[in-house]
């Protein structure tokens, strides 16, 4: 038979208790009182007790729910009480775990000093220190050095570009000017056309039958070729 959750929420109160006082005895006395590894063992041991408190508190959240609206108030006071018991204690073993780390690393700088007989320690301080400068100045000369030439480099960017836009407007300008050309060309065409049209209707005019236009132009050719026949007799037999 099931049982109440009212009996379940008790029954993991009780063990939450027994942890937490566990919890307590080993924070408040062996992990404060002992030293070394037996402080060590104490606050470990303690953590696993704490993480078997949370997994309770976590179930106690879950029962809570189960408990009627009627009767819950007293036990939700218990569980906000065992929530602020556990986050206390992890508190206090979180400070003890760091109180141990500082002890440890105290005890351990105290003996390097015990046990250091180096009567050059101070200058060996010295020269670290010397060392250190020297790479620092380094470092800045360095940055120093890859600032200038960026600004080099930003310089002939810059001049590049000028370069550049000087060119483009050529190109703009030759571009003008061919299609300036064209439109020129374009005229001249149309002129030209015009021109051919006239004379054709010149010709048509003057010669208004296509035979009279032939017999024309081959008395023209005729003429043309006698002349030159002469012309090429002239200079092959008189000028010769």
């Amino acid at each position: 038979m099931d049982q109440p959750p009212t009996v379940l929420f008790e029954s993991y109160e009780q063990d939450f208790r027994h942890i937490i006082d566990s919890v307590r005895q080993k924070l408040e006395g062996d992990a404060r009182s002992s030293v070394g590894e037996q402080r060590k063992a104490a606050l470990r041991k303690a953590e696993i007790e704490l993480d078997e408190a949370d997994d309770i508190v976590s179930q106690l959240e879950t029962e809570i729910q189960g408990i009627p609206k009627s009767v819950q108030g007293p036990y939700t006071t218990r569980l906000k009480q065992a929530r602020a018991d556990l986050n206390k204690y992890k508190k206090l073993s979180k400070d003890l775990h760091s109180q141990a780390q500082r002890s440890d690393l105290l005890g351990a700088y105290s003996r390097n000093q015990q046990h250091s007989d180096d009567p050059y320690g101070e200058r060996s301080e010295r020269e670290r220190l010397l060392a250190g400068h020297e790479v620092l100045n380094d470092g800045t000369r360095r940055l120093q050095e890859s600032t200038s030439v960026a600004l080099q480099t930003e310089a002939y960017g810059a001049e590049i570009l000028t370069t550049l836009r000087g060119q483009r407007e050529q190109i703009e300008n030759s571009r003008d000017m061919l299609n300036t050309a064209d439109r020129n060309i374009d005229r001249a065409s149309t002129t030209i056309g015009k021109m051919i049209r006239h004379c054709q209707e010149t010709l048509t005019v003057w010669f208004p039958y296509r035979m009279y236009k032939q017999r024309v132009i081959i008395g023209a050719i005729t003429v043309f070729f006698v002349i030159l026949i002469i012309v090429i007799l002239y200079f092959k037999l008189v000028r010769r």
